[in-house]
């Protein structure tokens, strides 16, 4: 296998599939279904606890034909092992990306330079058994003696968004013993907040950082470092109270942090894809450790779903390949993510960074301008919130928006007929984009309901619906830690697909780094007492004006 494949858009199998875009153009999916009685069953596929109706999909058996041998032209099933095995995926970087090794269950070696990684990761979870438990039973104090109460997490970015998301997801298993926060903004109110409900001799914190030395986490924790010395703490005791998520073991232990007190992080995990590590302490801390893995296990299921299943019958292969069908073939910008369950209202949030930090690049992986669209801006929120906020845009917009419906068949807090209604309000939204209502059908309803037809005429046109509008539908059993594991690493998955179709390096965000660095030249000039330089545009000179006049400076 060459080291890259040949270019996207000169291939067959891209005419192939422009070819389809062409001959459905004027195909509804009410003819689809009309003319298949049997579409729903065909194009519906499980795996790890989930299920996957892909009916409402602007594609025939041969659109779906076509999109695998796309797939298999991009040696798709070749990269997935180069993957899952280990290999330097992460080109830029020079590094595998393993977060599938964070949910192995052990029992065979996935090495990388000569090193068991599953064994690494099977003694760090040992390790946050340990200390969990010892919060969790209260062999672990505070400096006084108290119980620990509450956590608070300082991250940003990945070490932020992904616990955040699986610790609100998983509320009905929560222990009660601790009461989880976080911290991510440098925004100065974040933090104060935060800290102003806290009690210093029953607050442990968390400080998740890869290199301790991410500016917004490396100052908040400043912050709560100072607050808790300032209100009873000594320096002695920061070693009760502090702990780190950090490959930089020295800078921790500078900040006060007993080494035994830190816990691994791998350059072969990145921030977006670290929540299965010990980044997850939060959620381990929350729902105790058994819960824990078996969030992990629910993720490893899908990873062997997704080493496994044929790609015609393979949940993130099937996503990502529609994805790939409508941002380049029906130029679709946008995606939103619909969680029709309360517990799942940050998973947009998760999976704005996952897709868009992964995806969002504009050169192959060896450093070619690319000549078509990559990653989609991913958006949305819970149902049926949005129902009346942006699905009208959805409706009768003249943007293509293709979205994933999710929701579990049956819920945690059975009040009415609540969960039934939430069920019949995900159903009609997924069938009015895919059918929509026609002129004429608007129009007699219209009569039906007793204007004249002169009104009809007249309002017909505002109320049709072009429908034809693509969408997914995920359901589980119920949320749980198995199914909201599987969930996340479905759409890690996803996302990887994406990047293997587009050549692109999912796993790097230099786009990111950029900006800390331009931070880095404009701080300075912002608290500088003398006469300073030009930042290099007269925007950036006029705004840091602005603020040092705002502030006496």
């Amino acid at each position: 296998m060459p080291d890259q494949p040949p270019g996207l858009t000169s291939t067959p199998e891209w005419r192939a599939l422009a070819e389809q875009r062409d001959s459905l153009k004027k195909t509804s999916m009410r003819s689809l279904f009309a003319s298949d009685p049997e579409r729903s069953n065909r194009y519906c596929i499980e795996g790890a606890g989930l299920a996957l109706d892909f009916s409402k999909n602007l594609i025939t058996d041969e659109t779906l034909a076509a999109l695998i041998s796309l797939a298999r032209q991009r040696w798709l099933e070749e990269r997935r092992t180069d993957l899952l095995e280990g290999r330097k995926v992460n080109t830029t970087e020079g590094r595998p990306a393993l977060h599938t090794a964070l949910r192995h269950p052990g029992g065979e070696q996935i090495l990388v330079d000569g090193v068991d990684v599953v064994k690494e990761v099977q003694n760090t979870l040992d390790r946050m058994e340990v200390f969990v438990n010892s919060v969790l039973d209260q062999s672990r104090t505070g400096f006084t003696g108290k119980t620990f109460t509450d956590v608070v997490s300082i991250g940003i970015g990945g070490s932020y968004l992904g616990p955040k998301l699986v610790v609100e997801a998983l509320q009905p298993y929560w222990n009660g013993a601790i009461s989880c926060h976080y911290v991510a903004n440098i925004d100065g109110t974040d933090v104060c907040e935060t800290l102003k409900r806290l009690n210093p001799e029953t607050t442990l914190f968390l400080i998740q950082s890869k290199s301790f030395r991410t500016q917004e986490t490396l100052e908040n924790s400043k912050v709560a470092r100072q607050w808790f010395l300032d209100n009873g703490g000594d320096e002695a005791s920061i070693a009760s109270h502090f702990v780190a998520v950090t490959a930089n073991v020295p800078a921790a232990e500078s900040f006060g942090i007993e080494a035994d007190n830190v816990f691994p992080m791998w350059d072969w995990v990145g921030g977006r894809y670290s929540l299965w590590s010990a980044i997850g302490l939060p959620i381990a801390l929350t729902i105790g450790m058994d819960h824990f893995r078996s969030l992990l296990a629910g993720a490893h299921a899908m990873d062997r779903h997704f080493r496994d299943a044929p790609l015609e019958r393979n949940l993130p292969v099937i996503m990502g390949l529609l994805s790939v069908w409508y941002n380049n073939f029906w130029q679709a910008e946008t995606h939103a993510i619909l969680p029709y369950d309360h517990y799942l209202r940050s998973l947009p949030d998760h999976l704005q960074q996952l897709d868009m930090e992964s995806n969002g690049k504009s050169v192959t992986e060896s450093g070619a301008s690319l000549d078509y669209q990559t990653g989609p801006v991913i958006w949305g929120g819970v149902g049926s919130n949005g129902q009346h906020a942006y699905h009208q845009l959805i409706h009768q917009g003249t943007r293509l928006i293709p979205a994933d419906f999710i929701i579990p068949l049956t819920t945690h807090n059975p009040v009415a007929t609540h969960h039934a209604e939430l069920f019949a309000n995900c159903l009609s939204q997924s069938r009015a984009m895919m059918a929509g209502k026609t002129l004429d059908e608007a129009r007699q309803e219209l009569l039906q309901e007793g204007v004249t037809e002169e009104v009809a005429r007249q309002l017909a046109p505002h109320k049709a619906i072009p429908g034809n509008k693509p969408s997914n539908t995920l359901t589980m059993e119920t949320v749980s830690p198995e199914t909201v594991g599987a969930l996340i690493a479905l759409y890690e998955h996803r996302t990887f697909v994406q990047g293997v179709v587009w050549n692109v390096d999912p796993f790097d965000q230099w786009g990111v780094e950029l900006g800390k660095q331009l931070g880095k030249s404009i701080l300075p000039k912002l608290l500088s007492q003398d006469a300073i330089s030009s930042a290099g545009d007269s925007s950036t000179d006029h705004l840091i004006r602005k603020f040092r006049s705002a502030n006496g400076l």
